[in-house]
């Protein structure tokens, strides 16, 4: 059963980031990110990592989804720019030259890796208990840190906001 799970979502994933990529307009592309992020939430659950599931969802699919949706509501091109937008014979043909040179390196690389899988995983593995414990013990300080500077980043962004207002 869980390969059925593991295969629904490497399809979500990998469709997820071909779309990202191949959509025109920009807020398509964000919601194929968002696609992209719930299949990799999906794995870290059948991974046994709860916590790492949550986080995925919380912090790229949540928070960093709405801040580059955002982003592109400020920039705001119209359609019509889009519609401009065409794509010569040539570089369709070096883009799928180049496509399939690196898909066959790609492919050739993955067949040649061989990678052990643990028998079973460490009790506690992704529990919100190992997390915690290892960020407030192992890295007290580097998160302490990064608190700061994400305070002093939400600050600054509110007096240069505030400066354009006056």
């Amino acid at each position: 059963m869980e390969s059925v799970f593991f295969t629904i979502f490497s399809i979500m994933a990998i469709a997820g980031g071909f779309f990202t990529i191949a959509k025109k307009n920009p807020l398509a592309s964000a919601m194929s990110l968002t696609v992209t992020f719930l299949a990799i939430a999906g794995m870290y659950s059948l991974l046994n990592a709860p916590i790492l599931a949550v986080f995925q969802i919380l912090v790229y699919a949540g928070a960093i989804m709405v801040l580059v949706v955002f982003v592109i509501m400020l920039i705001n091109q119209p359609d019509e720019e889009y519609a401009k937008e065409k794509i010569g014979k040539a570089r369709l043909t070096i883009g799928i030259v180049l496509g399939v040179g690196l898909l066959s390196v790609l492919l050739k690389v993955i067949g040649s890796i061989n990678i052990p899988m643990p028998s079973e995983t460490p009790i506690g593995f992704g529990s919100i208990e190992q997390v915690g414990q290892t960020l407030f013990r192992s890295y007290l300080y580097p998160f302490e840190i990064i608190s700061i500077l994400l305070l002093v980043a939400i600050v600054g962004a509110v007096i240069l906001a505030a400066r354009h207002r006056l």
